[in-house]
């Protein structure tokens, strides 16, 4: 029976052979795919990838109440602020 220091040491190497298989693999699909992408003039959007630099971004919620001390405004969604707390919110209101 091997021991455990060997076993080890063979699983050391069979990382390594694993590391170095898949980068060759890794390289050589690259490779075919660019290949493919000139051969038939694809575009990232045809496979696919957005372009970089076109992120959705969330518009911000329109604020509802504003604190008149302050200028702090509040949209009305989630938790309410510390200032309009068991107060009548219609007073805050932010009129148009």
């Amino acid at each position: 029976m091997a021991s455990y220091k060997h076993l080890t040491a063979q699983l050391e190497k069979l990382h390594k052979e694993v590391a170095a298989a898949r980068e060759k693999e890794v390289a050589q699909a690259i490779a075919e795919i660019k290949q493919k992408v000139a051969e038939y003039d694809l575009t990232a959007e045809e496979l696919g990838f957005t372009s970089k630099g076109t992120v959705a971004r969330k518009t911000p919620s329109v604020a509802k109440y504003r604190n008149p001390k302050t200028g702090e405004t509040w949209s009305g969604r989630g938790r309410s602020p510390a200032w309009l707390v068991g107060k009548n919110r219609e007073r805050f209101l932010i009129e148009g």
